[in-house]
């Protein structure tokens, strides 16, 4: 069911990013925004994983840099039945960890070094058995595409709100003309907010089949929960300067601070959830 929501919302984010450029220059304009999302599509496809590496100053690491990090993803993903992905550190104290790549022979993980040092063994193999149910799952790919589309009608709204506040696409007709007007201003202000509102639900569905997955590779859901709980707590405590909010769904926390409104807009599902979902799993597992 999961799946199938996600296919259906990727298809919504599809067809809004056409309307909105219909809106804009009728079918020239649906025309040319169907191919900037296929271009879009190549181009998260290709190097969205590089992109986002060097974004945070991750670090690759090889198995005599870190040993014990390294051979704990190693043998993660043997039971995962998944290729060796590129290991990787980010020097930032806060708490995080992410995958990325294009599918699971050109993925990639990377943990903060925050992270490394808060977490007992048994909770990092939790967290990296997360990122790597999301590499089997190929939600990184998913959830890039979501992101780039969610970006670029937040972009041809700020385009089509320019456009109608300077008079484009009125007609001679007055009345036609401020209904032509109104309208466009409304898509304007509605579908960037429909982007983002369809982006998060992607990102928190995704989200709780790799707690699942996660809690099947490493075989310990209460050691996955427990890692939550501390993440999210120092998380709060020592939020990422560097974050970005058109990346933060990649992150196992959600690396953005904030009041209740960003709580509300969150692409992260509600943490009490995923602990109470993981400790049900482990009691159903007796």
């Amino acid at each position: 069911m999961n799946r199938l929501k996600t296919t259906l919302l990727l298809s919504l984010l599809t067809v809004l990013m056409v309307a909105m450029g219909s809106a804009i220059g009728g079918r020239s304009g649906m025309v040319f925004a169907f191919i900037m999302a296929l271009g879009m599509n190549f181009f998260s496809y290709w190097f969205s994983d590089r992109i986002v590496l060097k974004m945070y100053g991750a670090r690759e690491i090889g198995e005599h840099d870190h040993p014990s990090f390294y051979g704990m993803v190693r043998r993660l993903a043997l039971q995962a039945g998944l290729p060796m992905p590129r290991v990787y550190i980010i020097p930032d104290d806060s708490p995080n960890a992410f995958a990325t790549g294009r599918n699971p022979d050109h993925a990639a993980v990377a943990a903060t070094a925050g992270i490394l040092r808060i977490l007992s063994p048994e909770e990092l193999e939790g967290v990296m058995a997360h990122e790597l149910a999301h590499v089997k799952n190929r939600d990184i790919l998913v959830s890039t595409i979501a992101a780039t589309f969610a970006g670029a009608i937040s972009m041809l709204g700020n385009m089509l709100q320019w456009g109608a506040m300077f008079g484009a696409g009125r007609g001679d007709d007055d009345e036609g003309g401020g209904s032509s007007l109104v309208g466009s201003l409304a898509m304007a202000i509605i579908a960037p907010i429909a982007a983002m509102l369809i982006q998060m639900a992607v990102s928190r569905s995704r989200e709780y089949l790799a707690d699942e997955a996660g809690a099947g590779i490493c075989g310990r859901p209460l050691a996955l929960a427990s890692a939550l709980r501390k993440l999210h707590n120092a998380a709060q405590a020592i939020p990422m300067h560097d974050a970005r909010p058109a990346t933060a769904h990649m992150f196992i926390v959600n690396p953005l601070t904030g009041g209740a409104l960003r709580s509300l807009f969150s692409t992260h599902p509600p943490m009490e959830e995923r602990i109470a979902r993981l400790e049900s799993l482990a009691t159903r597992a007796r």
